[in-house]
């Protein structure tokens, strides 16, 4: 305790504080450096390296012969490359679109109703079972589903037989009508439960006054979800429907396990087109550029979410305030 004499005669006490220095601001790099060096090892230099093979003449041996922009000229009208791009959009309505719109309604009834009225340890158990097949790995869900459609003693054609409906059996993997149908509801079937995990959490956090004036107003579940829980939660929306879609122009394990590209190319997306045109096809700077375009157009996906849920978080917090 330090005694000060003030004008007037009166004492005061003042409690000594300690002074800490402050800590310089260079020591919290050093926590970052780590993951900085991982990024710059496994992402950035991986990507230089990839573009600079995509300005090349170059079958994967001996000296590369640089090229310039004769790979992407190629690659422009490329009539296989663009119809690959076209199945990653019908990929983009299987893993991002679709599994979004069935995770909201799935993500409201168990949080909603059956959290109400059967608790929730039953919400937990099926919410897991919705989220299994994001744990296992592709490679495994593949094989199985593969199992599933075989044409020949597969489940879906024999319970087809089994209840009657023998004319509905078809080679699911094998019809150049069919493989990219079914390739996307395995995928619907994968997905689902990242986009019903994040909605639940989100709907966590919606205040349940909300909920309850509506629902003394005369307003139903299904008013109430599309004008009270939608709006609630749509930065997880956009998490979801971002996150989602960079995943559908990325997919590589599915299509390899389950087609690989097949029949006849009616599968072949720009992931898989770039590993056959880069290993089997000996193409490296074709497949370079095939993979450099790919990732611009994901970086350009990723920055738009970004952009669109840090907009959508403004505006709520404008509401809010």
């Amino acid at each position: 305790m330090t005694t000060t004499l003030e004008r007037g005669g009166r004492v005061t006490g003042k409690q000594d504080r300690a002074v800490h220095p402050r800590r310089p601001r260079d020591s919290y790099a050093l926590f970052l450096l780590p993951g900085a060096l991982a990024f710059l090892a496994v992402v950035v230099v991986p990507f230089l390296m990839n573009t600079g093979v995509s300005f090349t003449d170059w079958q994967g041996v001996g000296s590369p012969d640089w090229s310039g922009l004769a790979n992407y000229r190629e690659l422009m009208d490329d009539s296989e490359f663009w119809a690959s791009f076209r199945h990653s959009l019908f990929m983009v309505v299987a893993m991002a679109v679709v599994p979004t719109a069935i995770g909201l309604v799935l993500a409201a009834a168990l949080f909603d109703y059956v959290g109400r009225h059967f608790g929730t340890r039953i919400t937990a158990v099926l919410r897991a079972c919705f989220y299994l097949p994001q744990v296992l790995p592709i490679a495994v869900a593949g094989i199985v589903w593969s199992w599933i459609l075989a044409p020949e003693n597969g489940t879906l054609n024999e319970v087809l037989e089994a209840i009657g409906l023998g004319t509905w059996q078809q080679d699911w993997l094998g019809d150049p009508g069919l493989a990219l149908y079914s390739v996307m509801g395995v995928m619907v079937w994968v997905q689902i439960g990242f986009p019903l995990v994040v909605f639940m959490a989100g709907l966590q956090r919606v205040d349940p006054q909300l909920h309850e004036a509506a629902e003394l107003d005369g307003a139903g579940w299904w008013r109430r979800f599309l004008h009270i829980t939608l709006p609630q939660i749509r930065p997880e929306i956009y998490v979801v429907l971002t996150w989602c879609t960079i995943a559908a122009l990325k997919v590589f394990g599915a299509v390899y396990v389950l087609t690989k590209g097949g029949p006849g190319g009616a599968t072949n997306v720009p992931s898989y087109f770039s590993f056959t045109t880069f290993f089997e096809k000996t193409q490296a700077g074709y497949g370079a550029a095939i993979s450099t375009v790919l990732t611009v157009i994901i970086l350009a996906l990723s920055l738009l979410g970004l952009k669109l849920q840090t907009r959508a978080e403004d505006a709520e917090e404008g509401a809010r305030t």
